[in-house]
C-alpha cells in the first residue's frame, strides 16, 4: 500500500526502516534518484516489486528457429547497426547469439534503438521468424535482461526475469541488480515483520511474508507468482480494514450517541402519506438506519443507490426521526443548485407534516440569512439544507441530532469533520449516487456501515440507450433537433474542453459554436470545468429553469442535477469514458414523464466491449461490476481524501475471499481489543505505527 515509511522508528528487531542510501550499491546520489520512485527506506526497496515478468521458461534455442515460427529467444548482442533501405526507411539490426547459434533481428523504422541496445547486452526478444537473406526475426517486443557479460545469467533456460518500475537515471536492470545484491539480507530482516500466524495463513493458503517477497523478486515459474501476490494482497486488505475498523470504533464508541427512541409520530405519518409504497430496498435500508439511530452509539452509515432509487425519501425518514425526538437535522450538498433541489424536494415531502425546511447558502441576502441563522440557533429550524455555508462559524445549532452529507466524496475532509462536530453526538448518514460493487465499497468505505438501494421504484421507464458509429451522428442530431422543437431539452457531452493535438476527439468549445449555429432557434450554452463555480451554477440554473434548451458540456454535469424536461443525452467519443461516468451521464435524462434517450458515439468500426455492456443494461450495479472487471478499481476514484492510497497488489475480481476474511477478522480484533494491547495483537499495533502511522492519523478527520 504505497510507501512503507512509518514514524522513523526501528523497532521490532528490524532495521528495514533505515535510509536506503546505506544499502550496498546505493549511496546518497542514487538514493535521491530512488526517492523519485517513492523508495526512501530499505523496506521501500524490498516492496518495490516487478510490474511484469519476462518468461524465459519457454525460450526457443536459436538453432531450432525456422521461417514461419513465432518464438521467444534470449541471446547476447554480438553486433548491431542501422541500415537505410532503398525507400529511405532506417532499420535497426542486431545479431543475437545463444549457446546454439545466432540470428539477425530487425526493427524497421526504429533507428533510435541504436542508442539503447549495446553490444554485449543480454536480450529477450519475441516475434515472427522469416527468411530474408537467411533467418531473420522482427521482434514485437524486447527486454534488455543484462548490460554486460554475467556468468550467473548465462543459464537462461527455465528463468523468469523480473522487470521493475524504473525512472530517469536508473534503469530496471540497475534496480534489479540493487535488489539482487541486497535481497538475502532484506528477506532475513523481513521475517520480523510477519504478523499473521501459520494457522491463520494456512486457512487461506497463503505463504509467509518473507517467502512471498522472495518469490515475487525471483520466481522459479510464473505459476509461483499468484500465491505470493495474494499474500501481499491480503496484507494490504487486512491493514486497510484494520484502519477502517479502528476509525469506526472511535467514531461510534468514543463519543456517546443519541438514542432516538421517541414515538414514531412523524415517520409513520410520512410513510402512510406517500403516494407510493417503499421498495423492498428502501424498507431494508430504513430498518438498518432506524436500528442504528435507536442505539446509544453514533451512527456512521453510507446510503448508496443508483439514480432514481429513492435515497432522498430514506434520508427524509432519518431526518424526521431526529425531529420527532426533539433534535434538528441538517443536509449538506456540494453546490447551491443541488441544495436548492433538495430544499424543494424535502419541502414537498414534508408539507403535510407541519415541518418546514430552511435553506442556508452563501449567496443568500443578508437579511434572509440573518433570520435563518437565528431560527437555527433557537431550534425553530428543525430541518436545514445548505452548502458549506452550514459549517461557518456563524452557524450554531441548538440541538443537532443528524447530519446528512450528499455526494460526500465531493467534500474535503475538513468540511465533513466540521459538519459532524457541529453536533457533538450527532449521527451521520452519507449518500452516494455512484453504484459500486460491495468489494469496492468495503475497500473504500470499510469504516462506514453500508446500506444499499439496489432496486428502482416500479413504473420508472428506463432510458432507451443506443451505441452508434460516426455515420449515425447526423441522424442523432436531427432527432435532438426534433426533441428541442417539441419543447424538450437535451445535453451533448464531450471528453475535452479544447481541441487536442494528441487525442482525436471533439472539443466542447468548438462544437458549442457549431451547435449554436445549427440550433439557432434555441438557446445553446456551454459549461465546463474551467468556468468558476459561480459561472457553472449560473449556466445550470438557467438550464434547470428552462431558459437554456441545449447544454454543451464536459462531464461537470454528471451528478445530481434533476431536470425532468431533459430527454436527450448525446455522448461524443464515449469510449473515453468509464462505465460509471457513462451511467451517471445517462442518469441526467429520464427524470420526468417523457420518453428519454441516450446515444453514445464511438469512433471505431465496432464499439468496444464497455459500450456494448452500457447499451445492454440500465442497472448501475451491474455496470459497476463490469467496469471493475474491464478497467480495475483505480478508475472509480483517485486517492481517497483521508489518505488511503490505491491498492497495489489487490485484484478485487480475484480476491473477494481475502477481502471478506480481512473485513471480518479486523472487526473481530478491534471489537475484542480496540487499542491492540493484548499480546497476540501487539505486532499488529507495531505494524500500524511503523508502516501506516500517517494514514491512521488521517483517518481521524474523516
Amino acid at each position: 500500500m504505497g510507501s512503507h515509511r512509518g514514524n522513523g522508528g526501528q523497532s521490532g528487531g528490524t532495521s528495514l526502516y533505515r535510509p536506503v542510501q546505506y544499502l550496498r550499491g546505493v549511496g546518497p546520489r542514487r538514493a535521491e534518484t530512488l526517492g523519485r520512485l517513492g523508495i526512501r527506506t530499505a523496506l521501500d526497496l524490498l516492496y518495490h516489486l516487478p510490474h511484469r515478468y519476462e518468461d524465459a521458461t519457454t525460450v526457443a534455442r536459436i538453432s531450432s528457429l525456422e521461417p514461419g515460427d513465432d518464438a521467444t529467444i534470449i541471446g547476447r548482442v554480438v553486433s548491431k547497426g542501422v541500415i537505410r533501405t532503398r525507400k529511405a526507411l532506417r532499420v535497426f539490426h542486431a545479431v543475437l547469439r545463444d549457446g546454439t547459434g545466432q540470428i539477425e533481428c530487425a526493427w524497421p523504422g526504429r533507428p533510435w534503438l541504436e542508442r539503447s541496445i549495446r553490444k554485449g547486452q543480454l536480450l529477450l526478444a519475441s516475434g515472427p521468424v522469416r527468411f530474408y537473406h537467411g533467418r531473420q526475426m522482427q521482434p514485437r517486443e524486447h527486454t534488455i535482461l543484462a548490460d554486460e557479460e554475467d556468468p550467473a545469467r548465462e543459464g537462461t533456460a527455465g528463468r523468469v526475469f523480473p522487470v521493475y518500475p524504473a525512472t530517469e537515471g536508473l534503469s530496471h536492470r540497475q534496480i534489479r541488480a540493487l535488489i539482487h545484491v541486497n535481497l538475502p539480507g532484506l528477506l532475513r530482516e523481513a521475517q520480523a515483520l510477519e504478523c499473521f500466524d501459520a494457522r491463520w495463513r494456512s486457512a487461506l493458503g497463503l505463504p509467509a511474508l518473507h517467502e512471498a517477497l522472495a518469490t515475487l523478486h525471483d520466481p522459479a515459474s510464473l505459476a509461483d507468482i499468484e500465491p505470493a501476490r495474494r499474500r501481499l494482497a491480503y496484507e494490504e486488505l487486512f491493514y486497510l480494514q484494520l484502519l477502517h475498523a479502528r476509525s469506526r470504533h472511535r467514531q461510534r464508541r468514543c463519543r456517546e450517541g443519541i438514542r432516538f427512541t421517541g414515538e414514531n409520530t412523524l415517520t409513520t405519518r410520512f410513510v402512510e402519506g406517500l403516494p407510493f409504497r417503499l421498495t423492498g430496498a428502501q424498507e431494508r435500508a430504513w430498518a438498518e438506519i432506524e436500528t442504528d439511530m435507536e442505539r446509544d452509539l453514533r451512527m456512521y452509515r453510507l446510503l448508496q443507490g443508483d439514480v432514481g432509487s429513492g435515497k432522498t425519501v430514506v434520508a427524509a425518514l432519518a431526518m424526521l426521526k431526529s425531529v420527532e425526538n426533539g433534535y434538528q437535522a441538517a443536509l449538506m450538498a456540494p453546490t447551491e443548485l443541488l441544495a436548492e433541489q433538495h430544499f424543494r424536494g424535502l419541502t414537498g415531502l414534508m408539507a403535510d407534516l407541519g415541518v418546514r425546511p430552511r435553506i442556508l447558502t452563501g449567496s443568500m441576502a443578508a437579511r434572509h440569512r440573518s433570520r435563518t441563522l437565528a431560527e437555527i440557533e433557537s431550534g425553530g429550524a428543525a430541518v436545514v439544507i445548505g452548502t458549506h455555508a452550514l459549517i461557518q462559524e456563524a452557524v450554531g445549532f441548538r440541538a443537532l441530532g443528524l447530519v446528512v452529507i450528499d455526494e460526500q466524496h465531493r467534500f474535503g475532509v475538513e468540511q465533513r469533520r466540521l459538519l459532524r462536530e457541529a453536533g457533538e453526538r450527532a449521527d451521520a448518514l452519507v449518500m452516494s449516487a455512484t453504484p459500486i460493487p460491495r468489494s469496492l465499497a468495503l475497500t473504500l468505505y470499510g469504516d462506514l456501515d453500508l446500506s444499499v438501494l439496489d432496486e428502482l421504484p416500479p413504473g420508472r421507464t428506463p432510458v432507451r440507450t443506443g451505441v452508434r458509429g460516426p455515420r449515425s451522428r447526423e441522424a442523432a442530431f436531427s432527432f435532438l433537433g426534433e426533441q428541442l422543437d417539441q419543447g424538450r431539452q437535451g445535453y451533448v457531452v464531450y471528453p475535452l474542453i479544447d481541441e487536442s493535438e494528441v487525442l482525436d476527439v471533439k472539443a466542447a468549445t468548438l462544437m458549442h459554436e457549431e451547435l449554436a449555429r445549427r440550433f439557432a432557434a434555441h438557446e445553446v450554452e456551454l459549461i465546463h470545468g474551467r468556468l468558476t463555480a459561480a459561472e457553472r451554477e449560473g449556466v445550470m440554473r438557467r438550464f434547470v429553469d428552462g431558459e437554456v434548451q441545449l447544454l454543451v458540456s464536459t462531464t461537470v454535469i454528471e451528478v445530481g442535477i434533476d431536470v425532468p424536461n431533459a430527454t436527450v443525452m448525446l455522448i461524443e467519443d464515449a469510449e473515453r469514458f468509464g462505465l460509471a461516468q457513462l451511467h451517471q451521464l445517462r442518469g441526467r435524462v429520464g427524470r420526468g414523464p417523457y420518453p428519454s434517450f441516450c446515444v453514445a458515439f464511438h469512433s471505431g468500426k465496432e464499439p468496444p466491449e464497455r459500450l456494448q455492456v452500457f447499451a445492454r443494461t440500465n442497472d448501475g450495479f451491474e455496470l459497476a461490476r463490469a467496469d471493475l472487471r474491464l478497467r480495475g478499481q483505480g478508475t472509480f476514484f483517485g486517492e481517497r481524501q483521508h489518505g488511503v492510497a490505491e491498492l497495489r497488489f489487490v485484484d478485487l475480481e480475484k480476491d473477494g475471499d481475502l477481502l471478506e476474511h480481512s473485513w471480518h477478522r479486523a472487526r473481530e480484533i478491534v471489537t475484542e481489543d480496540p487499542e491492540l494491547k493484548k499480546q497476540p495483537h501487539r505486532p499488529l499495533a507495531r505494524a500500524l505505527s511503523e508502516r501506516y502511522g500517517r494514514r491512521e492519523a488521517l483517518y481521524e478527520v474523516g
